[in-house]
Formats: structure tokens, sequence, C-alpha cells
């Protein structure tokens, strides 16, 4: 099953939570931040996702126009 945005992030979180009580030894502070990493890229990927379907509506002569969202720094 595919987590959702909120489900990674909050994995996340509990992650740089355990990296930052500074208890875990280097072997298994190297997998968590890996892990962290997996989950980073995956957060972005939601996100990009979500932003490709994002469409704005332009009112053009009385009439709604719909366009996709195409980010500035694309």
């Amino acid at each position: 099953m595919k987590k959702s945005f909120e489900q990674n992030l909050e994995e996340l979180e509990e992650i740089v939570q355990e990296l930052e009580k500074g208890e875990l030894n280097l072997d298994e502070s190297v997998k968590k931040f890996e892990e962290g990493i997996k989950i980073s890229k995956q957060c972005n990927k939601i996100l990009e996702e979500a932003e490709n379907k994002i469409t704005i509506l332009l009112k053009e002569d009385e009439e709604l126009k719909e366009e996709n969202f195409i980010p500035e720094d694309k």
C-alpha cells in the first residue's frame, strides 16, 4: 500500500527525532539517515504529482478557461 504524504512526513519526523537524540550507534544512524533520504524523495515525488494535477481557472470574457499550472521555477 502506498503511503500518503502525511504518513511519510510523520515517519520522517520520527527518524529525525531518533537521530537528534544521539543514542544510535554509527551503523544505526547511517541506516536511519538512508531511510530518511528515501522517504524524503517519496515526499518530493508526491508533491510533484500533486503540483502537476493543479489547474488554474481563468475568467475570460464571462467564460471560465482551464489551464495547467506551470511553476515559475521550471
